[in-house]
């Protein structure tokens, strides 16, 4: 089966969760009109990674200021409950297309923020969730920490979906619970927009013997709203650079890595490519060693079947 997928590097009208809603919804129209079947956005592309801020916080101290922005980033959430979701499902169903979108998620009974990834169905709206299950460094100030629950993965029309977001590609036992679940197309948003990015994408790709879908936002200090800048005044000008890029089954770059521009990386895959790579490793096959090793992971629920 052959399947097209663009990859969004682009960048979000920052805190502005409707705005960018927007965005995103011209850009889907675009892309679906060039025949993409997927497109992935980037880690918490609604409403914006906030690259260089502090929430005013430090060990033994917050601030009021840094409560009042944390305050105004939760506003501009993403509510699973709201039209916010709604306007999301109604996208990929009229434009007939699969999207996978990072957005920064607020859960109304908690007050807690997750850094989440979203599957949506033109068929079947909400597929489910994947909540980062260990936020990097101070983003664990903003972001709470998912379970087991959260290592989802999908068997859709056009092909098992799976993933994780950012450094949670650096944890083996959590790429391997995406593995033995057989992902074909392997997702990964990101904020990291480091050259050594590319090498992890594509030994993910090697390992796992998946297409990989790496997906970063594109900003400079310059996009910061005014309001934001003396937050970021010590940053680089080229904030994120990107380095978005698809990666073959074994190893091979197909698109990418994208740096210093936006844009969107269109290809076709053909899954095909997927059984080829086998021939000679399969890290849940003839490689595996289940006679030594076994991995029992938490929680993880059974991998869902589009009907």
């Amino acid at each position: 089966m052959k399947i097209k997928v663009g990859v969004v590097q682009e960048s979000p009208v920052f805190f502005d969760k409707n705005k960018t809603i927007e965005k995103v919804e011209q850009l889907v129209k675009k892309y679906a009109k060039e025949g993409c079947e997927l497109l992935v956005f980037p880690e918490s592309f609604i409403p914006g990674y906030p690259r260089g801020f502090s929430f005013g916080a430090k060990i033994g101290s917050r601030t009021h200021e840094g409560r009042k922005l944390y305050s105004e980033y939760y506003k501009n959430s993403i509510d699973l409950e709201s039209q916010d979701l709604q306007r999301l499902e109604k996208l990929s169903k009229s434009q007939d297309i699969y999207l996978v979108i990072g957005v920064t998620e607020k859960q109304e009974t908690s007050g807690s923020l997750y850094c989440s990834m979203l599957y949506i169905s033109p068929s079947e709206g909400l597929l489910g969730v994947h909540r980062k299950i260990k936020p990097t460094g101070t983003e664990r100030i903003i972001w709470g920490e998912a379970d087991g629950e959260a290592l989802v993965t999908f068997k859709t029309k056009i092909g098992k979906l799976g993933g994780l977001i950012c450094w949670e590609n650096y944890m083996p036992l959590a790429r391997m619970s995406m593995y033995q679940k057989g992902v074909e197309i392997y997702i990964a948003p990101t904020a990291d927009s480091r050259e050594q990015w590319t090498a992890t994408m594509k030994h993910i790709a090697l390992e796992g013997r998946c297409f990989v879908l790496g997906c970063n936002q594109f900003y400079t200090k310059s996009m910061y709203p005014q309001k934001y800048q003396p937050l970021v005044e010590n940053e680089p000008e080229d904030i994120c650079r990107g380095g978005s890029i698809i990666v073959s089954p074994l190893g091979e770059i197909i698109a990418g890595p994208l740096f210093n521009e936006s844009g969107v990386l269109i290809t076709e895959l053909d899954l095909e490519e997927i059984n080829h790579s086998k021939l000679d490793f399969d890290v849940i096959g003839h490689y595996a060693r289940n006679d030594i090793f076994q991995l029992d992971v938490k929680n993880q629920p059974e991998t869902k079947e589009e009907q």
